[in-house]
């Protein structure tokens, strides 16, 4: 791949009607533990390629760190600065000690020749057979809290099988209105796509603000897999989303219940060393040039993040 850096873009993810069209996942095999897909589970077999700033591969970071599958799968972190060549392994920390890659489009170009979509993080490696398993986050996660499961230290039900149907179905309205939501609010370039956007994302939030006066965590007293993939997107929202994708119609700070929840997630066991405000601020505000041209950072905003939750009591 050429060495000269091109400016990010999107402009293959924008709809006639100025909305961001997210595109499809292209990997999405499955480990077995029978390998009747091809891709038995095995110890040491597979690894993962992600990010810290993105939520997407945040998730996967978040369900191997739940798990106990650090010494079963090995990790690679690429530069949260990306230009058009996509995610990159610079050193210092973000390099890939499994195939040497430069870059990441290397691992999609070794799976698919052909393929020519956006690069994107995170990626299920198979080192036996040198080819990408999966990259689409939400079966990554399920994988890594199932099928992954004997293999952790210390697993946890993330998806129990009593709430799979209730949980695949607010999960998935979570993922419309919020997850990609405040991405199609960022990154819309027509002023009606923008206020659609911003109106669902919000609209979700207050449903979901609601839904926890009364629990502690969305299903109960403990978190589950829909949790965590809220998580990584409320994590990011005031000190990125409110500011960089202009969802500007509240702080989630504001929220008298969403507040507290955010902070009880983050202060469970593990989770907090996950979260790295520096690598998410620099990759938002320093990747997106046509929205922040100038590179200029926002500022953290102040809030306590280990201020107690006091969510403990509250019960489904």
């Amino acid at each position: 791949m050429a060495d000269v850096a091109r400016p990010f873009t999107l402009v293959r993810e924008q709809g006639d009607d100025g909305s961001f069209q997210r595109q499809a996942s292209r990997f999405r095999e499955w480990v077995a533990a029978d390998g009747s897909t091809g891709f038995p589970l095995q110890d040491g077999r597979y690894h993962l390629y992600v990010c810290r700033a993105c939520p997407w591969a945040h998730r996967a970071i978040i369900g191997r760190r739940l798990m106990g599958l650090e010494a079963a799968i090995s990790i690679s972190f690429v530069n949260p600065i990306r230009d058009d060549r996509g995610w990159a392994f610079t050193g210092a920390g973000y390099e890939d000690p499994v195939n040497g890659f430069r870059f990441l489009a290397e691992a999609y170009e070794r799976t698919d020749p052909g393929f020519d979509d956006r690069v994107t993080v995170p990626v299920l490696w198979d080192r036996r057979r040198r080819l990408i398993v999966n990259n689409e986050s939400a079966d990554i996660l399920r994988m890594l809290s199932t099928v992954f499961a004997p293999l952790g230290e210390h697993p946890v039900e993330l998806y129990p099988p009593a709430l799979a149907s209730e949980q695949d179905a607010l999960a998935q309205r979570i993922y419309d209105q919020l997850n990609n939501g405040v991405y199609r609010a960022g990154f819309a370039h027509r002023q009606e796509a923008y206020e659609r956007a911003v109106e669902g994302v919000f609209a979700m939030l207050d449903e979901l603000d609601a839904r926890l006066s009364g629990t502690r965590f969305l299903f109960g007293g403990a978190p589950l897999e829909t949790d965590w993939r809220l998580f990584t997107t409320l994590v990011r929202f005031d000190a990125v989303y409110q500011i960089h994708f202009k969802c500007s119609l509240r702080k989630l700070a504001e929220y008298p219940h969403l507040w507290p929840y955010l902070r009880d997630l983050y202060q469970w066991p593990g989770i907090a060393d996950t979260v790295d405000f520096d690598e998410i601020r620099r990759h938002y505000y320093g990747t997106h040039r046509m929205l922040n041209p100038g590179g200029l950072v926002a500022l953290m905003p102040a809030l306590d993040w280990g201020a107690p939750a006091e969510r403990g009591a509250r019960s489904r």
